[in-house]
């Protein structure tokens, strides 16, 4: 239901009245891009099952099997007479630190026929297929004997065949790569991809893949596009808690037969997927993403588990020319052009219990220091992040400092908090409430960390790259979660140059906060819909706002051209906004909706701004934010 707003003297309706601010586009201040920053963590549903275009769950057999079985997690056994066994020759593999090697982490499925005629094989359901669309698929076997393979895709039952072909499995060569394209004949959200022989054989499948011909990387195109509309200026990767489970070196291998990684002490990064990432995506494949979205990267190493020789060599790969040992790799992939990556992280909340490496600072500056020499070798002008368990004075003077010669950035996480429960009118009012006021956790743990920092003596940056509501992942889209979002992006623009923070990024938006995302198609959530409207401040200059303690108000100026965003906090009051500004109006858009409850988004909707001779109102219905550009005269 839209929400029309009618403009009339200010004793006829009940709304909070205002002074006309003033907005100063004499006074102003830097607005650096990175505060349009954005993680992307393969966590949870970002990667797998989000961004990642492949189809196909636990497509490389990690894990343990189902019992008396053997078959692996998410594939079903074909034959009643078939022996299915789990640990044979494995076809996927890791390239260095021997010492991270984890159990169950590479596996194959192998399949025996026992009775020749009898149909064996394996098959994955769940598979939404459109009908059309072509999808390419790599299947990579071990047979002991020449023997034809079926590849069909199918109903939920497997009667009826969408699409189908079969290959010729040979004993000769080492893992031959069965590649194919196949076309469904009708659309089916259930469908099933099934690999079946009926020869006395054995075949062992190393890895399979299944994905849309229309993908960008191994990644969805629908994603990136959303991903654009947000508008991301830096993207941080691979983590978060999974830059300690990251071996880059990895990313060197064909995607198919890259081991996946196991998440070791904290499964919280994996729980969709049986506690493993597949490693769809690698250093080349993130790279084209950031430019392909006009993203700078920020690359975060595995300070616990990689050396400082290996960290400088992934900056090598990055940085590196044709003249060292690994920019000739990287060109040899296809990539003359170094990446140039400026920003790298030396490890995510180290200090914290659920990060493996030094617990200290002392130790943890020992280390990240190593780290840091060893890389600035090969890029001398690199923008080095130390982390920890900020704020925290200990670790600003025991580690942070100690290391300012070397890392400027200083990594900062903060979650916030509040209630949960939307089944009465009351508990809606209070859960909308203390979410959107909870915003104020991000504004104290800045000055705390800047306070902090400042007293150590040294010139340090705040780079605040994670923040968020607590656990919002799991949750859908919300209009009281956008309004929270509003209001922590006023607070980051107005006050990131005072108190020195360039870099800002919110977790995480793929998948798991700012775009939905669903086997049939991707969309904004109102949090999405926040940074889509946000990201019209990019590249101005922030003006001074009067009268703006509730940060309700953000003002920039690029090109003669004022943007104004404003947020209506209030549950069930209309906010009338006045400022002391004349000029023609250019857009004005509010973004509006009657429901705050999980599962709500932001209706946008024509905003009537009365422009008069020596200023402009306008009025903002509840829960509300709009935006505003002015041609200043």
């Amino acid at each position: 239901m839209k929400r029309i707003i009618l403009l009339v003297a200010a004793a006829a309706i009940c709304f909070q009245s205002a002074n006309a601010q003033i907005i100063d586009i004499n006074t102003t201040s830097e607005l650096s891009p990175y505060v349009f920053g954005h993680n992307l963590e393969h966590t949870r549903a970002a990667v797998n099952g989000g961004l990642s275009a492949q189809m196909i769950r636990n497509r490389k057999f990690a894990g343990k099997p189902s019992k008396n079985e053997g078959v692996a997690a998410e594939w079903t056994g074909i034959g009643e007479k078939t022996l299915f066994l789990h640990d044979g020759a494995v076809y996927t593999k890791h390239i260095g630190n021997p010492q991270m090697r984890r159990n169950n982490e590479l596996r194959s499925q192998t399949v025996q026929n026992l009775i020749d005629g009898q149909l064996a094989g394996i098959f994955q359901g769940g598979l939404y297929l459109i009908e059309g669309k072509k999808y390419e698929i790599r299947i990579v076997t071990d047979v002991n004997t020449p023997l034809p393979l079926k590849v069909e895709l199918t109903d939920r039952s497997g009667n009826k065949i969408l699409a189908s072909k079969t290959i010729n499995l040979d004993p000769e060569g080492e893992w031959p790569v069965n590649e194919m394209v196949l076309t469904p004949s009708a659309t089916d959200k259930e469908g099933c991809l099934r690999l079946t022989f009926t020869k006395k054989a054995q075949v062992v499948f190393g890895s399979v893949s299944m994905m849309p011909e229309d993908n960008f990387h191994g990644m969805r195109t629908d994603v990136i596009a959303d991903l654009k509309a947000i508008g991301p200026r830096l993207m941080r990767w691979p983590g978060g808690n999974f830059a300690g489970e990251y071996r880059w070196k990895d990313g060197l291998l064909p995607v198919d037969q890259r081991g996946p990684l196991q998440a070791a002490t904290e499964i919280e990064t994996q729980p969709y997927t049986y506690g493993f990432d597949l490693h769809e995506i690698d250093t080349d494949d993130f790279i084209a993403l950031c430019r392909e979205v006009g993203a700078e990267p920020m690359i975060t190493i595995n300070l616990a588990w990689s050396s400082p020789e290996e960290s400088a060599q992934w900056v090598e790969y990055c940085n590196g020319g044709e003249d060292s040992e690994y920019g000739k790799i990287r060109i040899q992939r296809g990539h003359r052009e170094p990446y140039n990556v400026k920003f790298w992280s030396l490890g995510n909340e180290m200090g914290y219990g659920h990060m493996e490496g030094p617990s200290g600072p002392e130790g943890y500056a020992e280390l990240a220091g190593k780290h840091a020499d060893a890389m600035l070798k090969v890029t001398p002008d690199l923008e080095l992040c130390s982390s920890g368990p900020y704020p925290n004075d200990n670790w600003a003077t025991y580690s942070a400092a100690p290391l300012a010669d070397k890392v400027r950035y200083i990594s900062l996480h903060h979650y916030a908090g509040g209630s949960r429960s939307f089944t009465t009118p009351e508990d809606i009012k209070m859960s909308y409430e203390e979410t959107v006021s909870s915003f104020q956790g991000n504004i104290n743990q800045a000055k705390r960390m800047r306070e902090s920092l400042d007293a150590t003596g040294k010139k340090l940056h705040i780079s605040f790259d994670e923040w968020n509501q607590w656990y919002s992942w799991y949750r859908p889209s919300s209009v009281t979660e956008g309004i929270y979002a509003a209001r922590t992006m006023h607070f980051y623009i107005s006050e990131s140059s005072a108190l020195d923070i360039p870099i800002v990024c919110y977790f995480q938006p793929v998948g798991e906060g700012a775009i939905l995302i669903t086997p049939e198609g991707s969309r904004l959530t109102a949090n999405g819909q926040i940074f889509e409207m946000m990201k019209a401040h990019q590249d101005g200059r922030v003006c001074k706002v009067s009268d703006n303690d509730d940060y309700s108000t953000v003002a920039t100026i690029k090109d003669g051209v004022l943007t104004i965003t404003l947020v209506n906090a209030s549950y069930d009051t209309d906010r009338e906004f006045r400022f002391n500004l004349k000029g023609k109006v250019l857009e004005a858009t509010l973004y509006s909706s009657e429901d705050v409850t999980p599962h709500s988004y932001f209706e946008r909707s024509q905003l009537e701004v009365i422009a008069k001779r020596k200023d402009i109102k306008t009025v903002l219905p509840p829960h509300s934010a709009a935006i505003i550009k002015l041609a200043i005269k």
